[in-house]
């Protein structure tokens, strides 16, 4: 159930990755992760939190270039929560078949068949949740094929810092605004895989459409489109903008956000301010994320929606 997922998020951080076939795991400098959907975002949670091992994120077929032009220093990074998902396995396979160093991660299907039989390393995270509920295990589980324990130490940490239950307030807050909007989350560019996954979490939460973009690029193009005219009042009246303000931002960035936010609102939009708050990187964005998940899990019961599961999905994949 989805509720007990996002109550018991914290314990998440618990989780002792172990690597199977560990003595084929190669030292890296340059780590490819390869996913789809929720499965990625831990890789691109990474690189907003920490400024160590160079990540780099591929979503799709194949692999990108730059696992060809750095190969012997490259790992490439299989991830796929559920291990079926086709693109992550075609993009193991490649590797494979470029001469790669391989490893994967999953919580079983083909591609843990894949690596074991190859003898490529290989975590198996717990089964039983949503992909985009699975942060925690999806990330220790990466860092420990990157072999980077301090990083393993510092979320290990988050077991005890957070009390998930303690953001639900806020969530159901922000989602009584949200009813009947539109929401359109916002964030500087390093935070903005943080508001691309707000909006996964009210699209595949709440089941309604959201978006997402970032500062400062915004600003010279998508904001002319909420330049409200009579003519195109009822396009516009439906969103509601959601911004993730970061004290780490860069000076210029918090101004341009305050300025935007102001003319939203002198343009008649609903604008939430959202704070990316705690001690450190870490506790910051899992923080900012269970007030998503809250929210959309509450928006959910509101239009009468399924929170948990994913059937247009479910739905296109048998069709493909």
């Amino acid at each position: 159930m989805i509720e007990d997922s996002i109550r018991n998020f914290h314990t998440q951080f618990l989780f002792e990755p172990r690597v199977a076939n560990e003595a084929n795991l190669k030292p890296a400098r340059v780590f490819v992760v390869c996913g789809m959907g929720g499965s990625a975002f831990a890789a691109d949670a990474f690189r907003v939190a920490n400024p160590g091992p160079r990540v780099v994120v591929h979503r799709g077929y194949g692999l990108p270039r730059a696992a060809e032009r750095e190969k012997d220093e490259t790992l490439v990074i299989a991830v796929s929560y559920s291990g079926n998902t086709e693109e992550t396995i075609d993009a193991f396979n490649a590797a494979r078949a470029a001469g790669l160093a391989v490893a994967a991660v999953a919580s079983g299907g083909k591609l843990k068949e894949l690596a074991l039989a190859c003898g490529a390393p290989f975590v198996e995270i717990p089964a039983g949740i949503q992909p985009r509920m699975a942060l925690g295990y999806l990330l220790k589980a990466q860092m420990k094929l990157m072999g980077y324990e301090s990083g393993l130490r510092n979320v290990s940490a988050l077991a005890s810092l957070l009390d998930s239950s303690a953001y639900e307030e806020k969530g159901k807050v922000l989602a009584g605004a949200l009813f009947g909007k539109i929401p359109v989350v916002y964030a500087s560019g390093r935070n903005g895989p943080v508001a691309y996954n707000w909006k996964v979490k009210f699209n595949e939460g709440a089941k309604i459409p959201a978006f997402w973009n970032m500062f400062p690029e915004l600003n010279h193009n998508e904001m002319t489109g909420f330049d409200v005219t009579d003519a195109t009042k009822t396009l516009s009246e439906r969103f509601h903008f959601i911004f993730l303000t970061d004290t780490q931002d860069h000076p210029r960035l918090r101004r341009r956000m305050e300025v935007t936010r102001r003319m939203l609102s002198a343009r008649g939009f609903g604008v939430t301010t959202e704070a990316l708050a705690g001690d450190s990187p870490w506790e910051k964005i899992c923080a900012s994320l269970l007030v998503a998940d809250w929210a959309a899990y509450h928006l959910a019961r509101s239009y009468g929606t399924e929170p948990e599961k994913v059937p247009m999905i479910e739905e296109f994949k048998k069709m493909i």
